[in-house]
């Protein structure tokens, strides 16, 4: 009896290994379109850096002078994405003075790292890009992005638990020379117009 016992035992986990190695071969087959797939943003923030090695053809005499562009990111950042994206959302189309002075006053643990990171991109732009006045540049992008979510136990009493979220997020951010273009003004009565207007335009799909 013992003897049949380990038998089937043997079996059992012969029947495993063999299961499990059959779905690391698909998986390894698939890696390829799976690598494709994401969550995030549409941007294509996984070569955001390589971005400051692309060369543009000669300009012609006529043609304005092109400004610099500098890309930068602090990925893993033990923080929330959504506590940095309402800092981030802040600073876009400041000035780079003007975005280090809002972020030194802020007491949020996602302002002190934004400001390393944007003093970091001032830095690289003045070095690497050739920006001669480190002030003559604004924030042209800045965003945050979803990092590693690790999941954890969380135990309650009577056995019983939870699971809980260690969260890290990613900070990119553009910055380019020059001056920020100014943004549309409008006041509260176009804002009306144009509420008005989409209502007018609404059309019942499938109608007479």
């Amino acid at each position: 009896m013992a003897v049949a016992m380990s038998g089937r035992g043997v079996a059992f986990i012969r029947n495993i290994v063999g299961s499990l190695h059959l779905r690391l071969q698909v998986l390894g087959g698939a890696s390829q379109q799976l690598s494709c797939l994401h969550t995030s943003i549409s941007l294509d923030t996984k070569h955001w850096e390589k971005n400051n090695r692309k060369v543009y053809p000669p300009q012609l005499p006529e043609e304005p002078r092109r400004p610099a562009e500098v890309y930068h990111s602090r990925r893993q950042i033990k923080y929330s994405k959504d506590k940095m994206w309402y800092l981030a959302k802040m600073i876009r189309g400041m000035t780079i003075d003007q975005a280090i002075a809002q972020l030194e006053f802020n007491d949020k643990k996602g302002a002190k790292i934004m400001r390393e990171v944007l003093l970091e991109a001032q830095e690289m732009a003045v070095k690497n890009h050739n920006v001669e006045y480190k002030s003559n540049l604004y924030v042209a992008e800045s965003f945050s992005g979803k990092g590693q979510y690790l999941k954890r136990l969380r135990y309650h009493g009577r056995g019983r638990f939870g699971i809980m979220d260690k969260v890290h997020c990613h900070y990119f951010v553009k910055l380019v020379e020059g001056v920020p273009p100014k943004a549309e003004e409008k006041t509260g009565f176009d804002q009306a117009k144009e509420y008005v207007q989409g209502l007018k335009n609404r059309t019942i799909i499938h109608s007479l």
